[in-house]
């Protein structure tokens, strides 16, 4: 395969330098030397001394749960969890395009802003059976050469209140999906035993990853975060489960959060945020020093859930970034590596974890090719000004440029 190299851009806002990629990874990293003359075979990356940071990796985005690139609509949802479902439920199949276009839509956008790694939610249900993961599924076709994309089959309406979901969802890991999803196993299912039965059970069956929404608050948040740690290290699935949200377990006391995170360290339980507003926060510091692998998603995007959302991950940085009151450079670059390496971590247990709030992983030589270019003369004005001069590449590959896919 040929080389692509990079000239003249500066990893994680260092030194100037001509970073060559081959076979899907960074194969050098070399001062800028503007003598150089590059091999005739490679192609040629006008860095113009721009930031070379690692591609986005989005962990929790609903891909078919999106109005992006159509009119904006008034917000109707109910509040909680099954108010909102319900006004999803009763308004998606009257969206102004269809499912799938839309799905491509914003699995396209996210690409062309720089996100390379995706693991996506789609929604199976006794309403939509499996129309809504096909979607997600035929994006994921249409965009393979663009962005790693994992599906995880999602049940929103749980698993055991309408018949027929359990059945549904391995139907879909039959058909492809690469994670099993769960959903509150107290305050949605109402039993938490038969809900983790069913989410174990065709996770160990299909020898797939777990990933649970956990919207549950104060103690009995932390009862279901300690049956699924249970349940996590019987069946010796360490490495292989991420709990989602959880922003409700991080304000009862410290002595909880101490305990949270050496369990989830010890059986290398990972999470997902979104940035949520309010006071509870994940303890990013913390967790990244314990060695818990945290990542970043964006969500629903302007759906009928929210009207947040823009396939943006660099807006949803600044977001992370905000929402935990950070101002010093160290913790704003953080929040952009949870939103690149960190997610990447979730995505492939084996891959670079990150190791505290200065750890910078990503752009040397062996890693992955998964990059992007942005103009900003500091990774902390990158994610304070977000700016729009960006160049995506997927396995050492361009693949998207000024916000547009090449």
């Amino acid at each position: 395969m040929a080389s692509t190299i990079l000239r003249q851009v500066r990893p994680w806002g260092g030194q100037s330098s001509d970073v060559t990629l081959a076979d899907g990874r960074i194969a050098a990293v070399a001062p800028h030397d503007p003598a150089t003359v590059a091999d005739a075979s490679a192609t040629v990356v006008q860095g113009r001394d721009r930031l070379l940071l690692p591609s986005f990796s989005d962990v929790h985005v609903h891909l078919d749960s999106t109005r992006l690139g159509l009119p904006f609509r008034e917000h109707t949802g109910a509040p909680g969890v099954w108010g909102m479902m319900m006004n999803d439920r009763n308004n998606w199949r009257n969206a102004e395009a269809s499912m799938g276009e839309r799905t491509e839509t914003t699995l396209r956008m996210m690409i062309e802003r720089g996100t390379t790694r995706v693991r996506g939610f789609a929604q199976v249900d006794m309403d939509c059976g499996l129309e809504r993961f096909e979607a997600v599924a035929a994006a994921r076709e249409t965009h393979k050469d663009r962005a790693e994309v994992k599906i995880i089959a999602f049940p929103q309406a749980g698993l055991l209140l309408e018949d027929g979901t359990a059945a549904l969802m391995e139907e879909a890991l039959k058909n492809g999906a690469d994670v099993m999803g769960g959903i509150d196993p107290c305050t949605l299912d109402r039993d938490p035993v038969r809900h983790l039965d069913v989410l174990f059970g065709l996770a160990e069956k299909y020898q797939v990853p777990i990933d649970v929404h956990l919207h549950e608050p104060g103690e009995l948040g932390h009862f279901s975060a300690e049956l699924i740690a249970e349940r996590t290290k019987a069946l010796g699935m360490q490495g292989n489960v991420t709990i989602s949200h959880g922003y409700p377990l991080w304000g009862v006391s410290e002595a909880h959060t101490r305990r949270l995170i050496e369990t989830w360290a010890e059986l290398d339980i990972s999470t997902a945020t979104v940035a949520p507003g309010g006071r509870h926060q994940l303890p990013l510091a913390e967790l990244a020093a314990a060695g818990v692998r945290v990542g970043l998603g964006e969500d629903g995007q302007r759906d009928y859930w929210s009207p947040y959302g823009n396939a943006d991950m660099l807006d949803r940085t600044w977001q992370l970034a905000f929402a935990n009151g950070f101002r010093a450079d160290e913790l704003l670059e953080h929040a952009l590596a949870v939103a690149t390496v960190g997610g990447a971590s979730i995505l492939d247990p084996g891959a670079t974890r990150l190791a505290s709030t200065a750890d910078r992983p990503g752009t040397a030589v062996g890693d992955p090719a998964e990059l992007v270019l942005v103009a900003a003369e500091c990774v902390s004005a990158a994610v304070m000004d977000r700016p729009a001069d960006r160049t995506v590449i997927h396995q050492g590959r361009v693949v998207a440029d000024q916000l547009r896919l090449v």
